[in-house]
C-alpha cells in the first residue's frame, strides 16, 4: 500500500464532496464535522458521481437515484444500491490529507 497526497485540507469544502483523480481512481473527499474521509466517487448502483451528490451530516446521497451511504464506514443506508462504498484510510500531515491506496 502506498500513501498518496490527496489534497490540501483547505481545498475540501465543509458542505460538499470534492472529487479527485488519484492514480486513475476517482475518489470523493469529505470534511464532516472537522474530520476528513475518502470513498470511491462512483455510486455502486448506476455509476453516478457521488461528488455531485448531496451531503447530509455524515451521509452522502447519490444525485441520480438517491441511494444513501454512511461516509465514515461506506455502509449502504438506503437503496436502490445494493453494495457499500469502498473507503480509503486517511491521515493528516501538516495541512495535507493523505490516502492509502492499494498497489
Amino acid at each position: 500500500m502506498t500513501w498518496i497526497n490527496a489534497a490540501r485540507l483547505n481545498e475540501i469544502p465543509a458542505d460538499e464532496p470534492l472529487q479527485v483523480n488519484l492514480d486513475g481512481q476517482l475518489i470523493a473527499l469529505y470534511r464532516v464535522e472537522g474530520s476528513y474521509y475518502a470513498t470511491q466517487d462512483t455510486c455502486t448502483h448506476a455509476k453516478a458521481s457521488l461528488s455531485e451528490g448531496f451531503l447530509n451530516g455524515d451521509c452522502i446521497e447519490c444525485p441520480l437515484h438517491e441511494a444513501r451511504f454512511h461516509i465514515p464506514s461506506g455502509k449502504l443506508i438506503s437503496g436502490p444500491a445494493c453494495d457499500s462504498l469502498k473507503v480509503f484510510t486517511t491521515k493528516i500531515d501538516t495541512d495535507i490529507l493523505w490516502l492509502k491506496l492499494e498497489e
